[in-house]
C-alpha cells in the first residue's frame, strides 16, 4: 500500500509542474533588450559624418529652410533600408557583401566591389578631410597633418574592435555619437530657428539647378551606401558575441542555465531579435535625423545671407562670430568626434566588403592605412576641403542604388528570408524609394552634363 505522505508529495510536484509549464513567462529585463541594441548606434554615426556637416551647411547657407524636406525624406528611407540590411543579417547569419558575392558570378562580382570600392574611397575622404579641417579650426594644426592625426587615432579605435571586442569598439563609437549631438545641436539653443519657416520647408521645392546637386549631396550624405553594407556584418558579430558570452559564463557557473522549457526556438529567437533591431534602427536614425536636421537649421538661422558660410571653416568663423567661442569650439569638437568616428565605421565597412565580395580579408589596421592615402594626396593637392566633401557626398549617392535594389530583392526573396521575407508595404515602399533616388541622379547627371548644375 503505498505511502500517503509520498503520493501527496508526488501529486503536489505534478501540480507545480503543470503550472509551471502554463505560467506565461514573463517579458526579459529591460537591460536585455539593451544588451541587443547597439549596431544601428555605430551605423548611425555614417550619418552624421563629415560629409553631413559640408552638405547640410552648404544647404542651409545658400537656400535656407528651402531643403528641409529633403532631410526629412531622407531620413525616413534611411531607417527603412537600415531595417532591412539589419533583418538580412539576422535572418540568414551573412552580411550584404556576402550574399551578393555567393550569388555573382566572377566577372559581376568584380564589377560591383570597384563600385563599392569606390564608395568607401568617397566615405575616407569626407571623413578624413573633416577631422583635419576640426583640427585645424581647434588648434590651427595644418590640413595633412591633421589628416595624419585623424588617420592614427581612427587606427587606435579600431584596434578595440580587433583586439577587445566588438561591444567595446561599440561603446566607443556611441560616446563619439554623444559628443557629436552635443556639438552640433548645441548652437540652437542660442540661435534657435524660424519654426514657421522650417515647417514650410518641409513642403517639396528646389530653387534652381544649383539647388538639386546640393539636394543630391544631401541624399548622399544621409543614406549612406556603406552603412547598408555594413550593418548585416554589425547585427551578425554583434549577437553572435553576445551569445558566445553567455555560453561561456555558463560553462563557467556564472550564468543560470535555463530549463528546456524556457529555451526560444530558432524562429522565436529570431522574431525577438528583428523587434530589438527595430527599435535599435528607429532611436538610432531619430538621433542622427535631428542632428543633421539641427545642422541645416542652424545655418539657415545663422548664416544664411552671410557670406562665405557655406564652407565649413566659414561655418565656423560665422558662429563664433555670431554666436561666441565657446559655441564655435562646441562645434569644431563635434566635427572632429563626428570625423573620428565615422572614419572607423569607414574602414570596417570597406574590409567587410572586400571579405564578402572577394573572399579576402584583410586586417582593418592595414587596410585604414592603405585607404588614408588618397584622402591625404586630396589635402595635399590643396583642393577645397568643403567643396570636396559635397562632391564626396555626390559620388555616394550615385553608389546609393547599387546597394539598395540588391538589398531590396534579398530580403524580398522568400529563398533567402523564409518566413521572414518583407510584406508587401515594405518591398512597395522600398521600390518607391529606390526609383525617387535614381530619378533624383538621372537629373542630376543630365543637369551637370548641359552645364545648368
Amino acid at each position: 500500500m503505498p505511502d500517503p505522505i509520498d503520493s501527496a508529495a508526488g501529486a503536489d510536484a505534478a501540480v507545480e509542474a503543470i503550472v509551471r509549464k502554463h505560467t506565461p513567462r514573463p517579458r526579459p529585463p529591460r537591460h536585455r533588450l539593451l544588451a541587443l541594441l547597439g549596431p544601428a548606434f555605430v551605423a548611425a554615426v555614417a550619418y552624421v559624418d563629415p560629409g553631413n556637416v559640408a552638405a547640410n551647411i552648404t544647404a542651409g547657407a545658400r537656400y535656407g529652410y528651402t531643403l528641409v524636406w529633403v532631410l526629412v525624406l531622407a531620413n525616413a528611407m534611411a531607417v527603412l533600408i537600415q531595417y532591412q540590411s539589419a533583418k538580412l543579417g539576422i535572418v540568414t547569419g551573412r552580411s550584404l557583401p556576402q550574399v551578393l558575392g555567393d550569388r555573382l558570378g566572377r566577372g559581376p562580382r568584380l564589377a560591383y566591389w570597384a563600385q563599392a570600392e569606390l564608395v568607401a574611397a568617397a566615405t575616407d575622404l569626407a571623413e578624413v578631410i573633416g577631422g583635419a579641417v576640426a583640427l585645424h579650426l581647434l588648434f590651427n594644426i595644418p590640413l595633412l597633418t591633421g589628416g595624419v592625426i585623424i588617420g592614427a587615432v581612427s587606427m587606435l579605435l579600431l584596434a578595440l574592435q580587433e583586439r577587445r571586442s566588438q561591444r567595446t569598439f561599440e561603446g566607443a563609437v556611441v560616446a563619439l555619437l554623444v559628443v557629436v549631438t552635443i556639438g552640433f545641436v548645441g548652437g540652437l539653443f542660442i540661435s534657435p530657428p524660424d519654426w514657421g519657416e522650417t515647417f514650410a520647408g518641409l513642403i517639396p521645392r528646389l530653387q534652381g539647378s544649383g539647388s538639386l546637386l546640393v539636394a543630391a549631396s544631401m541624399l548622399g550624405a544621409t543614406v549612406m551606401p556603406h552603412a547598408i553594407y555594413l550593418h548585416s556584418s554589425l547585427v551578425r558579430d554583434h549577437h553572435e558575441e553576445i551569445g558566445e558570452g553567455h555560453a561561456a559564463r555558463q560553462a563557467a557557473g556564472t550564468a543560470p542555465i535555463p530549463d528546456a522549457d524556457a529555451v526560444p526556438s530558432g524562429q522565436e529567437r529570431t522574431g525577438r531579435l528583428i523587434r530589438a533591431t527595430r527599435v535599435d534602427v528607429i532611436w538610432a536614425l531619430a538621433l542622427a535625423g535631428a542632428v543633421n536636421i539641427a545642422l541645416l537649421l542652424l545655418a539657415a538661422s545663422a548664416l544664411s545671407g552671410v557670406g562665405g558660410t557655406d564652407t565649413i571653416e566659414g561655418a565656423h568663423a560665422a558662429i563664433t562670430a555670431s554666436l561666441g567661442p565657446a559655441v564655435g569650439a562646441v562645434f569644431a569638437v563635434g566635427l572632429l568626434a563626428s570625423g573620428l568616428a565615422s572614419t572607423s565605421v569607414g574602414a570596417y565597412a570597406g574590409s567587410e566588403i572586400m571579405a564578402g565580395l572577394l573572399h579576402v580579408r584583410v586586417p582593418l589596421l592595414a587596410r585604414r592605412a592603405v585607404t588614408l592615402i588618397p584622402a591625404l594626396i586630396i589635402i595635399a593637392v590643396g583642393a577645397e576641403p568643403t567643396w570636396a566633401l559635397v562632391l564626396s557626398q555626390v559620388v555616394l549617392s550615385f553608389g546609393i542604388p547599387l546597394a539598395i535594389v540588391p538589398l531590396m530583392r534579398a530580403t524580398g526573396s522568400e529563398q533567402v528570408m523564409g518566413r521572414w521575407r518583407d510584406g508587401a508595404v515594405l518591398r512597395w515602399t522600398s521600390r518607391a524609394a529606390a526609383v525617387l533616388i535614381i530619378v533624383l541622379n538621372v537629373a542630376l547627371v543630365v543637369l551637370t552634363l548641359t552645364g545648368n548644375g
